[in-house]
Formats: C-alpha cells, structure tokens, sequence
C-alpha cells in the first residue's frame, strides 16, 4: 500500500531519490525490501490468544522467532578459539544502541574467566602514591554515564582488498557497536594518585593471559575517560571486559582496554606489540601511521545492502548508520546514481557526539541498474572520503582506519550486491 502515487513524491536528486521531508509525513509506507509472508483468510483466533503464556523468567531473551538475528563469529587462527572477533548484526537492528548480546567483541587471547573479588585495578608510576582499587571500592566513587560508539581499528578493513569482498554488511562492517557506559571518570583515579609533570603517556595492561597493553596520550584519556562497570545498564559481560574496562571515546576499540589491570603513569609510549607489529599502518612512502587514535567519520547503507533484494520497482526506504570519533553527525547524503547526485538524507533523533547516528531516505526505483551510496559530514566538517582518494592517500598495505564510501549495486533483479563504483 501506498498513501499516495510515487509519481507525486519530489525527487531531489538523481536516481530516484526523494526529499527527506517525507519522512515527516502521515501515511507514507514504502515498498518492504523482502517480502511479507502472507495471511490466510479465514483464520480462527490464534493459539497465543486463547491460552495462559509463558511464567515469569529471572532474565529476559529473545522470542525464539528472533534466533536468526545473531553475532558472526570468525577465528583468526584456525583452532584458536580465542583468536578472533564477532561481528554485530547491524543489518537486523534498528535504533542507535546495541543489545549486550549483540554487541561486538574482538579478542586476541579469549576471555578470561575473573573473579572480580580478586581482581585489581594499579595506578602506577610516575605518581606520587600507587593506588590499588577492587571492584567495590570503585563503585564508591562518583560515577559518569556516556552513550558511546566502540569500533575495532580493523572494521571494514576488507575495502582495502583490490576487488569488493561479498558478504552481509555485518560481516564486514559491524566491528562497530554503541551503548551506554558507566564508570568513574578516569581523571578523579588520576588525581587522587597526583600525576607527576614528567608524565604524557599511560600505559593500559589487561588481565588476559597476553597481557593485551596499548599506550594513550595522557592528554586524550585524562578529560573524558572512564574506568567502566557497566554496560547498557547492567555489569559488563566477560567477552566486554568483566570486571573492569577502560573506555576512551571516539578511539579505536583497542584502546580501551579490557579486563584492565594496570594503569602505569609513564613519559613515553610503551612501544609493545600492539602498537608496532599491530595496529600501525604502513604507508606508501615507507613510513608507518602509528598510535592513531581517533576513528574517522564513516557511514554505511544497512538496507537495502548485500544479499537483500528489492521487490520490484517502487517507493523503498534506504536507510543506514553514521559515526565520527571526532563528535556528532552534521549530515549524511546518499546517492543513488553512483556519486553523480547526492540527496541529504534525514537523521533520526538524538544524533548525539560521537554515538552510532541512524539515517533514512526515501528512493523511487525505476527497475533499472543503480548504485547506492551514503556520505557523511560530522560537526567538525570532516567528510567521509571515496574509496579512491582513500587509496591515494594511504595505499594498500595497511589494514585498519578504513571508512571510505560504501557503495551498492542494484540490478535489474533488485538483487544488491558490493561494488567499488
């Protein structure tokens, strides 16, 4: 159904694509980009309305008609099962913030299982005293919410491969999730051990069996890091971090170190593994990109998106998510003429600073071959590149920080699929 002619609808750009005002609009559905299963006429009462439901359960789960929605799993190593990452299912979820259970996890040495009675978190080095806290000395300290964004330095890293990698979005791009942390604000740990002046650098230990370490500018933690308890609410799961967790906003995931340990006060970078051998970014020109922190502005077409296809010409909803470690979403454009005309599509409230922001436009297809792309602007005016000025700056031969143009082929089928453009 349709609650006026498509014809009527405004095209504001090239493709099809229509004014972000209809989104404000009463009764305008749009064509579903799978298709519904139909009703049988004639249907008695169904079964769930003439009987009692289901007890109480001491804590909620998914309807088991949601079980297909679910995390993808990948092993670095094969029969090393704590080598890898699961990706969120961001094709399948709708809002901004992601369900504890969807969230993504990267992990270099599996989850250790802590006692947090045992456990402790040092403040060390160049201070003027040590600190050690447990868990319940930290819930006394005055604690801090934030909704925030967590993506993995290597999410989306298969657009650095030479031709599109098909696979679902997730699969792909969803190293990325949001939620709302709480914790205490890092900087009240800091003052009460007394910085010492020499000190630009700490150095952040987790409690797993390597030892997962990454040195932060003391200058980028100390105003708006969290030492975090809490996820969404609720204590954070092993695979997040349990007990314990460093969280910088805006950076790469591997920074904010899970299952924290130590927090060692230092004047310069530690130089360990993972911040030479990994998460560094080879050049062009010989040099390497290291200690980079901050995620860059990026956005991607959730739906439709690889392996959805559309059900013949009509009105569609083309929507997806944006972020930028820098702070809040401006704007994003989609195109659906590969990058000939761009349409700025509508955001949907709140777009908070540096949190996954969910966008939405209207497209008119025709039935015939298109390419949907989506452009995003934060409030500092950075703007999310094409995939080929990505590569001239950088080449090739890194692997983390991408978040060039993401770009979808519709054929005549309404199949969709990843192309480069």
């Amino acid at each position: 159904m349709r609650a006026e002619s498509d014809d009527a609808l405004p095209a504001v750009a090239g493709g099809g694509l229509l004014d972000r005002r209809v989104f404000l609009r009463r009764g305008l559905s749009f064509t579903p980009v799978l298709a519904a299963a139909p009703v049988a006429a004639g249907e008695g009462l169904p079964a769930w309305s003439s009987r009692p439901g289901l007890p109480f359960a001491d804590y909620g789960q998914p309807s088991p008609h949601e079980r297909r929605v679910l995390r993808r799993v990948g092993l670095n190593f094969q029969g090393s099962g704590g080598n890898g990452a699961a990706w969120t299912p961001i094709e399948d979820l709708e809002g901004t913030l992601t369900p504890n259970g969807l969230h993504f996890v990267r992990s270099h040495n599996g989850t250790p299982e802590i006692d947090p009675a045992r456990h402790r978190l040092v403040v060390h080095g160049r201070v003027r005293r040590a600190l050690g806290f447990g868990v319940d000395a930290l819930r006394r300290y005055p604690m801090r919410s934030c909704q925030v964004f967590l993506e993995c330095g290597g999410n989306s890293s298969a657009g650095w491969h030479e031709e599109p990698v098909e696979r679902p979005v997730g699969l792909v791009h969803g190293l990325v999730s949001c939620s709302e942390w709480s914790g205490v604000p890092l900087g009240l740990l800091l003052d009460e051990a007394g910085v010492e002046a020499e000190a630009s650098w700490i150095v952040a230990t987790g409690a797993d069996a390597g030892g997962f370490q990454m040195s932060v500018p003391l200058a980028r933690a100390r105003d708006d890091g969290l030492v975090a308890l809490f996820q969404n609410g609720e204590r954070l799961r092993p695979e997040n971090g349990y007990p314990m967790r460093l969280l910088l906003p805006g950076c790469k995931g591997s920074v904010s170190v899970k299952w924290l340990r130590s927090l060692q006060l230092a004047d310069q970078p530690a130089m360990s593994r993972n911040e030479t051998a990994r998460y560094t970014e080879l050049l062009p020109s010989g040099q390497a990109r290291q200690f980079t922190m901050v995620m860059d502005v990026k956005s991607v077409i959730t739906t439709p998106s690889h392996g959805q296809s559309l059900q013949g010409p009509g009105v569609y909803e083309v929507r997806g998510l944006a972020w930028s470690g820098h702070g809040r979403i401006a704007k994003v454009e989609v195109s659906a003429d590969g990058g000939a005309s761009w349409a700025e599509a509508a955001l949907q409230a709140p777009a908070l600073p540096r949190c996954l922001t969910r966008f939405r436009i209207g497209w008119r297809w025709d039935g015939k071959p298109a390419v949907l792309q989506s452009r995003a602007v934060d409030e500092t005016g950075r703007v999310q590149p094409t995939r080929a000025a990505l590569v001239a700056e950088r080449g090739r031969l890194g692997f983390y920080h991408y978040h060039a143009i993401v770009a979808w082929d519709v054929d005549v089928h309404g199949y969709v699929s990843h192309t480069y453009g």
